[in-house]
């Protein structure tokens, strides 16, 4: 069958035709999954907090281990109305947590963790609450003395992002489990200073020090 000019004129139109109409459908459905985040309101407003550590938190960075069982940070739940958001995650400071009672798993080396700068934290409700702790640059520094001396920098471009998981409850409580987070380690012999990134396991219990009888908690 040939086909002839006008015909072949209207197919291109029809096929042009349609494949706008996808690549509008496309777009819609991208927006669509882009602001697809529901309202988050953290409650009690204004509240302050301590978050504990819970068991142990590890730090793997290539072959090496470090193990601490001392951790604290303290926080404040924004003010209202800045403690709801209608549509996405509820964003606060932290004070930068400490660490301590640190083992490595690398034989005679005696860690030491420093943080430093402002830290933060969002929380986005859903199922599960979804919680998001932030690492300014140069956040997080371990230095190890002994047999090997190693500095490992966590988030050493700029701020990192721990991703984790909110739970309300009494108390509530924040995981984090094989979160990974950029790092920069420099050392002598049995450093691992070919890693890029450490992996971070740990969990925190979360009480409300302004009113020891509530609970720190993330809904809509």
């Amino acid at each position: 069958m040939t086909l002839r000019p006008h015909s072949v004129r209207t197919l291109l139109c029809t096929a042009t035709g349609a494949a706008a109409t996808a690549a509008l459908l496309l777009a819609g459905t991208t927006a669509e999954a882009q602001t697809a985040a529901g309202s988050t309101t953290v409650t009690p407003a204004g509240h302050s907090y301590k978050a504990t550590l819970s068991g142990k938190a590890t730090f793997k960075a290539g072959t090496v281990t470090l193990t601490c069982s001392v951790s604290t940070t303290t926080g404040q739940v924004p003010a209202a109305p800045a403690n709801h958001n209608a549509a996405g995650p509820v964003a606060s400071t932290l004070a930068a947590p400490t660490f301590s009672s640190c083992t490595s798993s690398m034989a005679g080396v005696t860690p030491t963790v420093t943080t430093s700068g402002t830290w933060g934290i969002s929380v986005q409700n859903g199922s599960p609450v979804s919680a998001t702790l932030t690492v300014p640059q140069g956040g997080m520094v371990v230095k190890t003395s002994g047999l090997a001396t190693c500095t490992i920098v966590s988030a050493p471009n700029g701020p990192a992002s721990i991703a984790g998981t909110w739970t309300n409850g009494a108390p509530s409580s924040l995981s984090v489990v094989n979160a990974v987070v950029p790092v920069s380690v420099t050392g002598t012999f049995g450093c691992p200073t070919s890693a890029t990134t450490s992996t971070v396991n740990l969990a925190y219990t979360v009480a409300d020090t302004t009113d020891p009888s509530q609970q720190i908690t993330v809904g809509p």
